[in-house]
């Protein structure tokens, strides 16, 4: 038995799919960027005319995917603190892994984050022009 869930804050998924999925004490998030929603808005993304990525900023990307994620885990019932596990997607591990290791510390680590394994990963390029997508698994309390 499962439920979807979509949320009414954070940026519409990009295809056929919900933005999580629970599943017994699970919830399962569908990979977030850092869209905005209701706009074709990238945060920090600068395009061209030709819409290929001009420039990017990598902090600014970051924080807004922190904040989408914890937009769709309000939005079905969770907390940031209920985060288990996350993966990474980056598109240039080299180039941005510092920043946004140091951001993801001041977000998920320390005594009062949720401090969950993780994995991250370089990949070659996102559905959208972005720099950074997180998949992300929570442990919810049962209903």
């Amino acid at each position: 038995m499962s439920s979807t869930y979509e949320s009414d804050r954070a940026p519409e998924p990009v295809g056929a799919f919900p933005h999580a999925k629970r599943a017994g004490n699970f919830l399962f998030l569908s990979g977030i960027g850092p869209r905005t929603r209701g706009t074709t808005e990238i945060p920090g993304v600068k395009l061209g005319s030709d819409g290929a990525v001009v420039s990017y900023d990598i902090e600014t990307q970051c924080r807004a995917v922190f904040e989408n994620v914890r937009l769709v885990l309000e939005d079905a019932g969770a907390k940031w603190n209920d985060i288990i596990d996350v993966t990474v997607f980056l598109t240039d591990i080299k180039k941005d892994f510092p920043a946004y290791n140091r951001l993801y510390a001041e977000y998920f680590a320390g005594p009062n984050n949720p401090n969950p394994t993780r994995t991250t990963i370089e990949v070659r390029a996102l559905p959208t022009p972005i720099a950074i997508e997180l998949k992300v698994i929570a442990a919810v309390p049962g209903t």
